[in-house]
């Protein structure tokens, strides 16, 4: 799952990012409101915590801006204490929640994965798919009742499947999702290749179906009855 930290102060956004890394999130981060408008403008984002008070603009109208090209990007305000009304303000203009300064970074993660849970899995903590069973809360995946140990880009990438199950989904949109703006690092999509391949690998072992299917020249799908 891809998180959008926008915050302008350096020691919260480098401590919300080590933070949400550790609980298995890709983060990107910027602290200005113009680099903020450039990365949802190129980007989807799973959910994006954004401070309203920023250099060069409001948070506020970033949540203009994505109502306004239907983005469906999940979004938590953050502010100060006793900016009641711009939380308000942020909620009315579509922002799905919001936490107020200073907030513990465990309750962060839990509001997140609530956003994801209700805007990609209609609110469901636990997600079946044939064999396969995720619980987004813990991160755990199991194939008929087997731990699978997984790496962190593994289980995004589980994720992405099963939020788009049935659907062909391209390598570059695989990719984009997985690395985001670091996209031009990648030379070509091998690193996607050994992902999936393990990934299909351990579900395999564990007794479950093949579900991922490779879409000759386009990419890839998860197949389910």
């Amino acid at each position: 799952m891809k998180i959008l930290i926008v915050e302008d102060e350096p020691a919260m956004n480098q401590s919300m990012v080590d933070y949400l890394t550790t609980m298995n999130y890709t983060c990107e981060s910027v602290s200005s409101y113009q680099e903020a408008l450039e990365k949802v403008e190129l980007f989807d984002y799973d959910c994006i915590v954004l401070d309203i008070m920023l250099p060069g603009g409001s948070g506020l109208n970033l949540i203009k801006v994505l109502k306004q090209d239907r983005k469906t990007d999940g979004v938590i305000v953050i502010s100060a204490k006793g900016a009641l009304e711009d939380k308000l303000v942020g909620l009315q203009l579509g922002a799905d929640d919001y936490l107020t300064k200073p907030f513990h970074l465990s309750e962060l993660s839990v509001r997140i994965a609530a956003i994801i849970r209700r805007r990609q899995f209609n609110g469901q903590s636990l997600i079946h798919a044939g064999d396969i069973t995720v619980n987004i809360e813990a991160k755990q995946v199991t194939v008929n009742d087997k731990v699978l140990e997984l790496t962190q880009k593994e289980f995004q990438i589980l994720l992405f499947f099963l939020a788009n199950r049935n659907r062909v989904l391209s390598k570059n949109a695989i990719a984009l999702h997985l690395l985001g703006d670091e996209m031009d690092m990648a030379d070509n999509y091998d690193f996607l290749y050994t992902h999936i391949k393990n990934l299909r690998r351990k579900i395999i072992v564990a007794g479950g179906a093949d579900v991922i299917k490779s879409v000759y020249g386009v990419g890839y799908k998860l197949q389910l009855p």
